[in-house]
């Protein structure tokens, strides 16, 4: 059965699965989907375009699936995909897609904390969590477990990797291959992320491997193409070397440089 206080609004189209809570003062349009056991909290606002997956927790004043800012946005129907036991904190907001990519993903097991924002058309894969007032602009693409601490600004159009690290209050507009914690200003390499890897059951070999790799990019005094093709003759073949050498050589708009004094 499900919760809905009378003091909500829940459009009659509007398709809820079992053991959903609506808190007073919710707003549920028609085009919404929202999964099995998942609370919406007091003043939360699900637009036209939202899909929220099972038991996420969506917070007061957080708004989900509101129309682009964008100026090219001319009332295409799309969509503002979130996954499985996401939280959505307090007035946060999640923009729906734009007819460049048709929707918007948060993926599954991810943190969205208080006051940051999700762009259009934005990519978040799994288990990530975004900083309070973090603020990620159109088209970003974010994998699985980084986490971009707090007050963070984010160019659109930015790739940032696997298992990354950020420091709060970064400006970030080059891509953040995997692996990596970044910092400083202007946003600069600052080492493999090493606690966060141990924590995800990295072997100590394993993250060797990874420091091996990027020793070549940040402290070989090499430019970076000279350095990929280094680290494909001299690197013994694994999955993280061909996972940052394929970010790398995919990067269109560049990776962030190493930090000089």
């Amino acid at each position: 059965m499900n919760t809905i206080s009378p003091m909500a609004y829940v459009h009659p189209d509007a398709k809820l699965g079992e053991g959903v809570i609506i808190d007073p003062f919710v707003s549920v349009a028609g085009n919404v989907e929202i999964g099995d056991g998942t609370h919406v909290h007091s003043h939360a606002t699900i637009m036209d375009g939202a899909r929220i997956g099972k038991n996420c927790n969506i917070y007061p004043n957080a708004v989900i699936s509101c129309i682009p800012q964008d100026l090219k946005f001319v009332g295409e129907e799309t969509t503002a995909v979130i996954g499985d036991n996401t939280s959505v904190r307090e007035c946060a907001t999640v923009n729906r897609g734009t007819k460049s990519r048709g929707t918007t993903i948060v993926g599954s097991d991810c943190l969205l904390m208080a006051y940051s924002h999700i762009a259009h058309d934005c990519v978040l894969n799994n288990h990530i969590i975004i900083g309070n007032a973090t603020q990620i602009a159109g088209e970003v693409e974010v994998d699985d477990w980084a986490i971009i601490s707090g007050g963070t600004l984010i160019h659109q159009f930015t790739k940032i990797g696997a298992h990354v690290m950020i420091q709060g209050g970064s400006k970030i507009n080059k891509d953040i291959p995997p692996y990596v914690t970044a910092g400083r200003d202007p946003i600069a390499y600052c080492g493999i992320n090493s606690v966060g890897l141990k924590r995800r059951g990295y072997s100590n070999e394993e993250i060797r491997d990874i420091q091996d790799i990027y020793r070549y990019l940040y402290l070989s005094g090499m430019n970076v193409s000279s350095a990929v093709d280094r680290i494909m003759e001299e690197v013994k073949e694994s999955k993280f070397r061909d996972q940052i050498v394929s970010f790398v050589k995919g990067s269109q708009r560049g990776i962030l440089k190493g930090y000089t004094d």
